[in-house]
Formats: structure tokens, C-alpha cells, sequence
């Protein structure tokens, strides 16, 4: 298929503005695109634990969740010299990276629509005069809590979640932002969920959350594996001759308890 056509339908479906931060880097990231793309590599970072795959399976394009390079190369490249490094290899190799971060997050059947499907959440939507990634729904039946983070950990397929647990004991709506969305836990609060779910809360978003008596699920980053299917998923409705890699290699840290 035709790399400007294809990124164009992407485009459409994921647009730039829809970049939730005014610092987000979205879209090519390093390398030439090629006239045509048969073999796509999904990843949901790239790094040197994914390069031997490149060599090995020679895609024509990688796309990836994080942005590969955060910023200016200049600024980037300053301070990190080992992705100077990679950027330098992969460039030498020929592939270009592609990367679709907080664009996908917030569109129709991106990344947390993705998530709120796994949970089951019906009448799902995201409030959009606040926040175009979050979305809100409403379990077929209303369990209780502890039940209910069980069930959140088993759905998303994530080794471990940290439980706060001082609103209500019985769950039927859920709010839900995959990553690191921890800060935006008013915008459900305000919304009528009885637990919002998300990732990287620091400890003050913590003790916030503990004083204004409301319910917490903190899931690892990881949970935005879901990435890759989900890409694959749309890549393959694109253009269903396409021949996708997924790439999962990334392992949460091991609990100690």
C-alpha cells in the first residue's frame, strides 16, 4: 500500500490536534518513508531490545506508542546519547519510525476505547469539554469494590494494581485513562464515577484522591499494550493484505512484597 495514503486514512482517524499535550511529538519520528509499506512492526516503545527484530524481520515501517524521540533531536540527543545511538543505527538500516501517542489515546477506537472495551463499560463516552482521552462508562452490573479491582487487573491483563479505596463500595460507573492520566481524577470524580482508573500517580495525586474520599485503581503503564492489537486491528481494516509484527516485550517489574 501507498506509506502516504496509508498514514493519511491513520491521519484521519488519529489527527495531531488531537494531541493532548502542548509538548506531545507525534508522527515521524526519524528516517524516510518509503512509496510503499507491506511489512508494519508495532511496538509499543522502540529500543534496542527491538532492534535485533527489525534486522531480523526488515519491516518497512516500525510505529510505536511513545513517542520514539521525545522532543527536539537536538535536545534530546543532548542528554541521551544512547538513543542518539539507536537513532543513528536505525537510520543506517533504512526503516523509519512512526509514532501515534496521545492522538491515539483520545480517538474514536484508539487506546482507551480499547480499554474500556476489555472492562466490559457500556454507554461508554469521554467528556469532552474537559478531556478528550479519558472515557467514562457503566458496568452491566455494579460489584463490589474489591470484586471489581480483581476483575479490573484480570481484564486488562497487568500483573498487579494499587487499590484506594474511600468512596463507594459498590462499583457501577468507571472513568478510565490508560498511562499516565493519575492527575486527571477530579474530571471523574465531577462525572459521577464511583472509581477511576489509571496509572503513575505520584504521592500527593495520592493523598488528594485519599482526602476527597474517592476510589483509585493505579494499573502499571503497561496496561497500553493493548496498543499493538488494537493498531493491528485498524491497520488490517485499512488494507487487510499488510503484514503486521507485533512486538510485546516489555515486562513489568517484579512485586516484592
Amino acid at each position: 500500500m501507498n506509506t502516504r495514503k496509508l498514514l493519511l486514512k491513520l491521519s484521519k482517524r488519529f489527527p495531531k490536534r488531537y494531541a493532548k499535550f502542548y509538548h506531545d511529538h507525534v508522527g515521524l519520528m526519524t528516517g524516510k518513508l518509503p512509496e510503499e509499506v507491506h511489512n508494519i512492526l508495532l511496538c509499543l516503545d522502540f529500543d534496542y531490545e527491538v532492534l535485533p527484530l527489525v534486522k531480523e524481520n526488515k519491516p518497512d515501517l516500525i510505529i510505536t506508542h511513545h513517542p520514539f524521540i521525545y522532543g527536539t533531536k537536538a535536545k534530546v540527543f543532548k542528554w541521551d546519547k544512547l538513543k542518539e545511538q539507536l537513532s543513528n543505527e536505525i537510520d543506517a538500516f533504512g526503516v523509519p519510525v512512526y509514532s501515534m501517542h496521545t492522538n491515539f489515546d483520545s480517538g474514536k477506537d484508539g487506546m482507551n476505547d480499547a480499554l474500556a472495551e476489555l472492562l466490559g463499560l457500556q454507554n461508554v463516552y469521554c467528556p469532552e469539554e474537559k478531556d478528550y482521552c479519558m472515557r467514562i462508562g457503566e458496568l452491566k452490573e455494579a460489584m463490589p469494590i474489591d470484586e471489581f479491582a480483581k476483575f479490573a487487573k484480570a481484564s486488562l491483563n497487568v500483573d498487579y494494581a494499587l487499590l484506594i479505596k474511600e468512596g463507594n463500595q459498590n462499583i457501577k460507573k468507571v472513568g478510565i485513562i490508560g498511562g499516565g492520566g493519575s492527575r486527571d481524577w477530579f474530571i471523574a470524580r465531577d462525572e459521577g464515577c464511583d472509581i477511576y482508573i489509571s496509572g503513575d500517580a505520584p504521592h500527593h495525586v495520592r493523598r488528594a484522591i485519599v482526602c476527597e474520599k474517592f476510589n483509585y485503581l493505579d494499573v502499571p503503564h503497561e496496561v497500553e499494550r493493548v496498543f499493538m492489537p488494537q493498531m493491528k486491528k485498524i491497520l488490517l481494516e485499512i488494507d487487510p493484505t499488510l503484514n503486521v509484527l507485533m512486538v510485546d516485550h516489555e515486562e513489568m517489574p517484579e512485586v516484592i512484597k
